[in-house]
């Protein structure tokens, strides 16, 4: 008898043999299914409520944009070369070329920065300094545009037109390179926004730098490789799709700063020369002629028209980033399958 008991409570403390008869205090109540659903289709409805935003967005730029496509045509806006709203000419082209040309110069200074900060935090620095490091890199994150505006146009530029000027005359051989340096300019606009993106690129890069595994560098390190090889082969190609992905939202970023830009790139409806030339950006246009505007309304047509393109450079520049992410991600399982078929 003791036998055929203990046989009992065995089968019935095996898994999938348990049943919790009807009700059970452990059995979960019907009603308390209710705030996961709530929590479901609230949250459904405000993703969904985000991209009708967006679209009602896109919606109405174009709506608003009509009377300058109706005479220019949307192509016609976008690659003519002349801005002259007293002339009734709304040429794109200018202030495209100076808003792509700021924001590459701010990727070319300020990614490889953020994310070499980003791994001296992570890899090289010292426990007691990381904190307050950081603290300091994402204070950046926090001046206001208009300061770092006033500050390119007081201080960088008479201070770096020399330096500049030596540059231009000395590497006068390189495309679009050389000439007279103007004081605002293409390079000092995309100084100001480099200096602006490096908090957001450095903090996701330093976020995704954090979840390497310790195995990875423990295993380079184990097999001789330096510090630097180490970062080399284990960090770096782990990091990239996160490191592309913060470069992508820093590009996002200088495409669509207005302030400090308007301050310090001359405002010129032209294509300059060099990166050492007077130029327009779409966001600084709108900021600067969108109150004198009012009353011509084919001229606030063509600002409205303007933050539709830079709308749409954004939307390309965010669509390509989840691309590159999606790659480098299929790319690092790729090779990660080969090397677990080795280790197995």
């Amino acid at each position: 008898m003791q036998r055929e008991r203990d046989r009992d409570l065995l089968m019935a403390s095996a898994p999938g043999t348990v049943e919790t008869p009807r009700g059970s205090s452990l059995q979960r109540p019907r009603g308390g299914r209710l705030p996961d659903q709530l929590l479901k289709w609230g949250l459904t409805i405000l993703s969904i409520g985000v991209i009708v935003l967006i679209a009602y967005f896109f919606l109405r730029l174009i709506d608003e944009s009509r009377p300058v496509f109706a005479e220019t045509g949307f192509f016609g806006f976008v690659f003519d070369n002349a801005w002259v709203p007293s002339k009734n000419l709304y040429g794109a082209l200018p202030l495209v070329v100076g808003t792509l040309i700021t924001s590459a110069i701010a990727l070319v200074i300020g990614v490889p920065i953020a994310v070499a900060t980003a791994l001296f935090i992570t890899e090289l620095c010292p426990a007691r300094v990381k904190g307050p490091l950081t603290v300091l890199v994402e204070m950046l994150a926090a001046v206001p545009s208009v300061v770092y505006g006033l500050w390119g146009f007081f201080f960088l530029i008479p201070k770096l037109r020399p330096a500049e000027q030596w540059f231009s005359d000395t590497f006068s051989f390189l495309p679009f390179v050389g000439g007279t340096v103007s004081g605002p300019n293409y390079f000092i606009a995309g100084l100001i926004l480099a200096i602006m993106i490096i908090p957001i690129v450095s903090a996701i890069s330093r976020e995704v730098m954090a979840t390497v595994p310790s195995e990875n560098k423990e295993a380079a390190l184990a097999l001789g490789a330096t510090r630097w090889e180490m970062i080399r082969m284990a960090v770096l190609p782990y990091s990239r799709g996160g490191i592309t992905g913060g470069a992508m939202l820093g590009l996002g970023r200088a495409i669509g700063e207005t302030i400090a830009v308007t301050i310090v790139i001359g405002n010129a409806p032209v294509i300059g020369d060099t990166i050492f030339s007077q130029g327009y950006s779409l966001a600084a246009v709108i900021a600067n002629e969108f109150g004198e505007a009012a009353s011509d309304p084919v001229h606030r047509a063509a600002l409205i028209a303007a933050g539709l393109v830079l709308f749409l450079l954004t939307l390309f520049v965010n669509a390509g980033a989840r691309w590159l992410v999606t790659r480098a991600e299929r790319g690092q399982r790729a090779a990660r399958k080969p090397a677990a078929g080795m280790a197995g």
